[in-house]
C-alpha cells in the first residue's frame, strides 16, 4: 500500500531548466513518472523534452497547477530562493511539496513551517532524496519518482522505508530489493535541521516498516 504518491501523481519540477533540475527531471521521466510541467520563472513558454515528452514551462506554480493539474512538486532551486519555491507551492494548494535543495536557512524554514500551518499542503525535506513509490517489472519503471533517488534499486513490495539519510535510504531499499521483499513507498524526510520533522535532528537511522492491508 503506497501512501503519498501513486503512478497517477503529476509532477511539476521546480528549477527544471537547472542541470540538476533537468538531469533529474530526466530520470523520472525515464522511470515513468508523470512529469507534467516545469517552473523557472523568466522562461515560461519553453518546452522541455525528453525522450518525445514534452513538458511546458512557466513562470510560476500557480499557472503550472492551472494549466497541467499538477498535484506535487520536486524543489530543484537554490537555497536563498527554495523557501519562496516551498511556499508557491504551498500557495498554489498542491498535495505534495519535495525540498531536495541542502542548506536552506533554518530561520527560513521556521516561516515556511508557520505559512503552513493548518494546510492541507505536506512537505517533504528539505536536503532530502525525496520519495519513491515503485512501479511493477524489471527496474520497477511506472511508478514514481521525485527527488535524486536511483529508481532501478526499488521493487514493489509491501515494506515501506522511513530515513533520514539518503546514503541509508538506498542501502535499505537495496538490501529489500536484493532478497526478493520490495517496498510501497520509500521516503528520505531530509538531514537538515528542520522545524517540518520532529526526528530530524536525531542522528541518521532508517526504518523499514510492515504495511499491512485489510487483505494482508
Amino acid at each position: 500500500m503506497s501512501i503519498l504518491v501513486t503512478p497517477q501523481t503529476r509532477l511539476l519540477v521546480q528549477g527544471i531548466t537547472g542541470a540538476f533540475g533537468a538531469r533529474h527531471a530526466q530520470l523520472s521521466i525515464d522511470y515513468g513518472t508523470q512529469v507534467v510541467a516545469g517552473v523557472t520563472p523568466g522562461k515560461g513558454g519553453q518546452i522541455f523534452e525528453h525522450r518525445g515528452v514534452k513538458v511546458p514551462i512557466f513562470d510560476t506554480v500557480a499557472e503550472a497547477v492551472r494549466e497541467t493539474q499538477a498535484t506535487a512538486s520536486a524543489v530543484f532551486v537554490p537555497p536563498p530562493f527554495a523557501a519562496d519555491a516551498i511556499l508557491e507551492g504551498v500557495d498554489a494548494q498542491l498535495d505534495l511539496v519535495v525540498a531536495i535543495t541542502e542548506g536552506i536557512p533554518v530561520n527560513d524554514m521556521v516561516k515556511v513551517k508557520r505559512a503552513m500551518q493548518g494546510l492541507s499542503t505536506r512537505l517533504i525535506g528539505p536536503n532530502c532524496p525525496g520519495i519513491v513509490t515503485p512501479g511493477e517489472g524489471k527496474d520497477s519503471h511506472g511508478g514514481c519518482r521525485i527527488g535524486i533517488a536511483p529508481g532501478y534499486i526499488h521493487k514493489r513490495g509491501n515494506i515501506g522505508v522511513v530515513s533520514r539519510s539518503g546514503t541509508l535510504t538506498y542501502e535499505a531499499v537495496y538490501q529489500l530489493t536484493s532478497r526478493g521483499v520490495g517496498q510501497s513507498t520509500c521516503v528520505g524526510i531530509g538531514g537538515d535541521r528542520s522545524t517540518e520533522h520532529p526526528i530530524s535532528t536525531s542522528s541518521s537511522c532508517s526504518w523499514p516498516i510492515q504495511i499491512r492491508t485489510a487483505s494482508s
